[in-house]
C-alpha cells in the first residue's frame, strides 16, 4: 500500500509522503512566514539536512540552533528563548526527534507566556499561537502530533524532567517524509520505534481513553509490529519506513488524545534524573508496565496482543493480557536493546530515589492500576 496524503483539521496541517519535506518553502509562503528559527540536533546538520533548509528557505531562516541535547535541559531552552527573541522571529521550526521538536514548543511556549504577562487578552481553544510551529520529524517520536513537551530542570545539582501542557503549542504543520528517516541508524530505528509503541500501549488502557485514541493506537500497533523489526533490519526499506512512520503518525494521534500512566512517568524520571535516552528507558520499563497494568486492563490488552500478531484462538482475553508483555519483550529482544536497568548505568541505590520522584508525579497518579512509591521501587527492581 502507498502512503501519501494531506490532512487537514482546524488548526493543524498534515503532509505525508515521500518527499514532503520539499513542500516545506511552499507552507512557509502560503502562511506568510518571513522569520524562522530552525531548532535541530547535531545529527541533522551532520546529515546535511540543516543545509537543505537553508537553501529552500534562504533569507526566511533567520536563525538556527543545531545543537539541541537530549530532554530539553532548561538552560538550553533560555538560549533559544534568547535567540529567537533577537531575531524577532514569526515561526519556529523542529527537525528530528523529540527533543528538537519538544525545544520548539518551549520557545513557543515562553512566547505565549510573555505576551500574557504584558497583557490581559482573551484567549479561545482555537487562538492561533504567536509564535507558529512546523515539526519535522527524523524519528519515531511521536511529540509533533502533541501539545505536551517534556524539560528538565535543574537545581541544586538535581535534574527533574517535568511536562508542560498548552493547546496553543501543538505544531500547525506536520511534514512526514519517510526519506529522512532512511539513515537512522539501527538503535535509534529500534528505540524510538518502541517508544511509539509505548504511545499506543499506553493509550489503548489509559483512563482517559476515548473510541479515537483506542483506533489510531490499535491501528498503530499494527504498522509498527510488522514493519518495525523490518526498518532495523533493513534501514533502506523505503516501504518499511513509510508504514512505520504512519504508526508513528497514528501513535502520537492517540497520544495527544490521551493522559499516560506509570510507564512513561517512570521514563521521563530515568530520563531526566539519570540521564538515560528516552527511547531505551521505555524499552526497559514497557514490559514490566504491562505486566503490572495487565490484571487491570485484560481487554485492553488482549488487544494490544492481537494486533502485536497473537492469532491462537485458543487464548481467552486473560492468557491474552499476558502474552503481551512478552510479544514486547521478544521484539525488544529482537532488536538488541538494553533489557535491564543495570545495563544502562542504572545503580541499585539510585531505584528508591526514582521511585520517590515517579510517584509524585501526575502522570503516575493516572495509572489505570493504582501505585505507590513501594510499588515502583518492587517494579524498578524486577527491571533492574
Amino acid at each position: 500500500m502507498k502512503f501519501k496524503f494531506d490532512y487537514v483539521t482546524p488548526g493543524r496541517e498534515i503532509i505525508f509522503g515521500v518527499g514532503s519535506l520539499d513542500r516545506l518553502s511552499d507552507v512557509v509562503e502560503r502562511f506568510h512566514w518571513q522569520r524562522l528559527l530552525l531548532c535541530a540536533s547535531g545529527s541533522s546538520r551532520r546529515s546535511g539536512r540543516i543545509e537543505s533548509i537553508e537553501k529552500m528557505l534562504g533569507t526566511r531562516l533567520v536563525a538556527i540552533y543545531g545543537e539541541v541535547q537530549a530532554h530539553v535541559p532548561d538552560f538550553q531552552v533560555d538560549r533559544v528563548v534568547a535567540l529567537a527573541e533577537q531575531s524577532d522571529i514569526d515561526a519556529v521550526i523542529g527537525l528530528g526527534g523529540g527533543s528538537a521538536v519538544g525545544m520548539a514548543k518551549a520557545v513557543s511556549f515562553a512566547f505565549e507566556e510573555k505576551t500574557e504577562s504584558k497583557s490581559p487578552r482573551v484567549v479561545l481553544p482555537t487562538a492561533q499561537p504567536r509564535i507558529p510551529i512546523i515539526a519535522i520529524p527524523t524519528t519515531y517520536a511521536g511529540s509533533e502530533m502533541t501539545s505536551v513537551y517534556g524539560i528538565t530542570h535543574h537545581e541544586n545539582e538535581t535534574a527533574r524532567k517535568i511536562t508542560v501542557q498548552d493547546p496553543r503549542i501543538a505544531p500547525q504543520v506536520v511534514l512526514y517524509d519517510p526519506l529522512l528517516t532512511l539513515d537512522l541508524p539501527p538503535d535509534l530505528t529500534a528505540s524510538t520505534g518502541i517508544n511509539t509503541l509505548a504511545h499506543c500501549v499506553e493509550a489503548v488502557y489509559s483512563i482517559t481513553r476515548n473510541p479515537l485514541s483506542t483506533a489510531a493506537a490499535l491501528e498503530g500497533i499494527n504498522h509498527i509490529a510488522r514493519t518495525l523489526p523490518r526498518c532495523y533490519a533493513r534501514g533502506d526499506d523505503l516501504q518499511a519506513r513509510t508504514e512505520m512512520l504512519v504508526g508513528s503518525y497514528l501513535a502520537g494521534t492517540a497520544l495527544a488524545n490521551v493522559a499516560t500512566g506509570l510507564h512513561h512517568g517512570l521514563c521521563h524520571v530515568l530520563g531526566g534524573t539519570l540521564g538515560i535516552s528516552h527511547g531505551v528507558a521505555n524499552a526497559i520499563i514497557l514490559p514490566h508496565a504491562i505486566r503490572y497494568n495487565a490484571d487491570a486492563c485484560v481487554h485492553e490488552l488482549a488487544l494490544v496482543a492481537k494486533r502485536m500478531g497473537i492469532t491462537d484462538d485458543d487464548f481467552d482475553d486473560v492468557q491474552l493480557a499476558a502474552q503481551a508483555a512478552t510479544q514486547v519483550s521478544e521484539l525488544i529482544a529482537e532488536m538488541n536493546l538494553p533489557r535491564h536497568l543495570r545495563e544502562v548505568g542504572v545503580k541499585e541505590n539510585d531505584l528508591t530515589r526514582v521511585a520517590e520522584l515517579a510517584a509524585a508525579s501526575r502522570t503516575v497518579m493516572n495509572n489505570p492500576k493504582p501505585i505507590d512509591q513501594d510499588r515502583l521501587t518492587v517494579l524498578l527492581q524486577a527491571a533492574w
